[in-house]
């Protein structure tokens, strides 16, 4: 029997974030982390898909969704934050194994969180995000050259689009073959948290603080040479932002891994969340310690 979604807030590090849960307290733990420029409300069917038999959390990082956002004069908005915000969350939860699903900004977090934490993660599930440069292709051009050029005019313009009401959509239906699978409340939800003040500014400085990112490439990627952990890859494989050369790149160094493509785009679970969310239930039933 599925179990009704909770929603809550709670303070972490003198930050009031919002996290969604659901299923049973003692069921093994899938922490889902969201990407930009969406929130935990990405996660709203696949949390009802799963809930009867795992315990699911999934927060919003600050300045997105239903947390809180600090002033960019009082908090550093980087993933290395990001990551410490998701620890201390589970920390005060008092959850101390548990697995990780990484989409898009939620890889970067995530792979922060596994990688100082190994004894902690039972299994990682990859979903359009990346770890090795092959995966930031066409679309990463503006962000390289403002990597380069943090004054970069021309870079930031072109970056202010992507989360615009146009580029928010695009984000979800690019890659899509029936687009009428794709709510449009997506963009709309996404859209309230990005039009609060400072919050274009926000996603310029992480854009920026991305490049910390790739910088810590060769570390992820020696982690999972090293610790070999059960990996699970749902890719939506139309994806433009991460695209698949970003998935096969894994088969490289992770051994225990299990991969699947779906004819999807950035926001696969928006059209092929049933799929996704079967394969997940059987892979987390083959590898996780009831």
């Amino acid at each position: 029997m599925k179990n009704q979604t909770q929603h809550h807030f709670i303070n972490i590090n003198g930050v009031n974030i919002f996290y969604r849960e659901a299923g049973p307290k003692d069921a093994p733990v899938l922490v889902l982390l969201h990407g930009y420029p969406s929130s935990s409300h990405m996660f709203r069917n696949l949390i009802n898909d799963l809930s009867d038999k795992y315990h699911l959390i999934a927060p919003d990082y600050p300045g997105y969704g239903r947390s809180e956002q600090p002033p960019i004069a009082d908090f550093a908005y980087t993933f290395e934050n990001f990551a410490a915000i998701v620890t201390e969350l589970l920390s005060q939860l008092q959850i101390s194994k548990y697995s990780l699903y990484l989409m898009d900004y939620g890889a970067p977090v995530g792979w922060r969180i596994a990688s100082a934490n190994p004894e902690r993660v039972e299994t990682l599930i990859v979903q359009n995000g990346c770890a090795y440069d092959e995966g930031l292709e066409a679309f990463w051009d503006p962000i390289k050259a403002y990597w380069k050029d943090h004054n970069d005019k021309t870079a930031e313009a072109t970056l202010r689009t992507f989360h615009d009401a146009n580029g928010l959509k695009w984000q979800y239906t690019h890659g899509v073959a029936d687009t009428s699978l794709i709510s449009p409340d997506n963009w709309e939800i996404d859209l309230r948290h990005l039009e609060r003040p400072e919050n274009g500014q926000i996603q310029l400085d992480l854009f920026y603080d991305y490049r910390t990112n790739v910088d810590l490439y060769p570390k992820w990627q020696e982690y999972l040479r090293t610790h070999n952990p059960e990996m699970l890859i749902v890719y939506g494989k139309n994806d433009y932002i991460f695209p698949v050369a970003g998935a096969e790149a894994f088969k490289k160094d992770v051994k225990n891994l299990e991969y699947h493509l779906y004819d999807a785009g950035h926001f696969a679970l928006e059209s092929h969340g049933n799929e996704i969310a079967a394969t997940i239930r059987q892979f987390l039933d083959k590898k996780t310690v009831k």
